[in-house]
């Protein structure tokens, strides 16, 4: 039996994040995008991206994805600002 209750999370979940948010956005120029759209809207978003910034000059990239429940799809399109 544990002598003392476990703390609550939440606040330092908050804290994590806007310190991710803030480091993320000081340790590169990329520019991030985050949806949340069932599969096919997903693929047809993603494309939509690669045509309009190609990864050859923008390094446009899916940075992450997840599988949510109903068949949705969240993830994080990343490229840069602008091309050389």
């Amino acid at each position: 039996m544990d002598a003392y209750p476990r703390p609550p999370l939440a606040g330092l979940k908050r804290q994590l994040q806007a310190s991710r948010k803030r480091s993320d956005a000081a340790r590169d120029a990329f520019l991030r995008e985050t949806y949340t759209l069932p599969r096919e809207a997903a693929r047809v978003k993603a494309r939509e991206w690669f045509e309009l910034y190609p990864k050859a000059a923008y390094w446009t990239s899916v940075e992450s994805w997840r599988v949510l429940p109903g068949d949705e799809v969240e993830f994080t399109m990343r490229r840069l600002p602008s091309a050389d």
